[in-house]
């Protein structure tokens, strides 16, 4: 089993940048695609972005594409989520998964994080 921490979430202007970080503990992440996603308030949990196991094939959600990049470091174990241009739109609680694509792009994974807030003022 694997188990997934997340970090890097805040309160951030619009236009403005976060990154945020998914550690693993227990199993070695680089044997496991992973994802992100995130819950806003009354809405369910929603696919933001994938990435493969080797970190060559990445996948994004419309409404993030061109302005969060995903990317992983085997090394440390980690997963990143660079969130460029924030909007309002993007406040959530943010979630790192893993699974195969399409579990991920579905929005759902095989193990889950706790998830870290993002809040985006206007």
């Amino acid at each position: 089993q694997v188990q997934l921490v997340e970090s890097g979430g805040g309160l951030v202007q619009a236009g403005g940048s976060l990154r945020l970080s998914c550690v693993a503990s227990g199993r070695t992440l680089s044997r496991y695609d992973t994802g992100w996603f995130r819950q806003a308030p009354g809405k369910e949990r929603e696919f933001v972005a994938y990435i493969n196991w080797g970190g060559d094939s990445t996948y994004y959600a419309d409404s993030v594409k061109g302005r969060f990049t995903i990317s992983r470091d085997n090394a440390k174990n980690t997963v990143y989520l660079q969130m460029n241009n924030l909007e309002p739109e993007d406040t959530a609680v943010y979630y790192c998964g893993t699974g195969s694509r399409g579990t991920v792009v579905s929005g759902h994974a095989y193990y889950w994080g706790q998830g870290t807030q993002v809040t985006v003022s206007s």
